[in-house]
């Protein structure tokens, strides 16, 4: 991930969760980050997220094993569309990646 990239994805969840993104919104915004970034993209950006919100420090195994349980079970489409819509105000592209 580019450091511009790991920018604006930093940029877009701080615009859109000034206050910290609230516990009931992780796991769908997990899922959503999953959808347009590598699982190590979204493991960088978890530390950085969690760095900044002075949290006890989190492996990376940790997040990995955070994003697999996320994976793994899909959040419901009313989490989604929350997250999606906080994160589409402030600009997030919710069309999927061309990969």
């Amino acid at each position: 991930m580019t450091q511009n990239v790991l920018n604006n994805v930093l940029g877009w969840l701080h615009e859109g969760y000034p206050q910290g993104v609230p516990q009931t919104d992780y796991f769908p915004l997990l899922a959503l980050l999953a959808r347009r970034l590598s699982e190590d993209e979204v493991v960088k950006v978890a530390q950085t997220v969690l760095k900044r919100a002075d949290s006890d420090v989190v492996t990376p195994e940790e997040i990995h094993a955070a994003i697999h349980l996320v994976t793994d079970k899909e959040p419901t489409p009313e989490e989604t569309n929350q997250v999606a819509a906080r994160l589409a105000s402030v600009g997030w592209p919710l069309a999927a990646p061309a990969r």
